[in-house]
């Protein structure tokens, strides 16, 4: 990934980036894309009356994941209190998506592979959260 590239080359920033906010940033974008192509795929099975609170926390953790990675991108002035809170969300979001897709992870790959890639997130939003004062 190429955050910390250009974050750091943000003038507010000055080559000092804060690593697991990138991390997380990376993290966030890479969620959000996998569970989007969970919840495609679970829309594609025959057992789809079984994966509708899948999709839905898919779905929505895709979107917290974007939002999250977004407003933690941005450098520009400061507003890291909302961006705390968006990582505690988004922690959330995670930890409840990759729940669900645990449950159905054994009959279908692509709910094993969201449930890592939420395990990830939740773990860095969680550590970048820390990071932030």
């Amino acid at each position: 990934m190429h955050a910390k590239a250009i974050v750091s080359t943000h003038p507010d920033v000055k080559g000092n980036t804060n690593d697991a906010l990138i991390l997380c940033i990376e993290e966030c974008y890479s969620c959000a894309q996998t569970c989007t192509s969970c919840a495609d795929a679970c829309l594609g099975e025959k057992m789809l009356e079984q994966l509708t609170q899948c999709i839905r926390l898919n779905l929505d953790c895709a979107d917290v994941c974007a939002a999250t990675g977004s407003i933690a991108t941005r450098r520009t002035g400061s507003n890291e209190q909302l961006i705390k809170q968006m990582l505690i969300s988004c922690e959330m979001a995670c930890r409840l998506c990759g729940e669900e897709c645990a449950r159905h992870a054994s009959h279908h790959e692509h709910c094993r592979i969201c449930a890592e890639s939420c395990a990830r997130c939740a773990q860095a939003c969680q550590e970048a959260a820390r990071s932030i004062a």
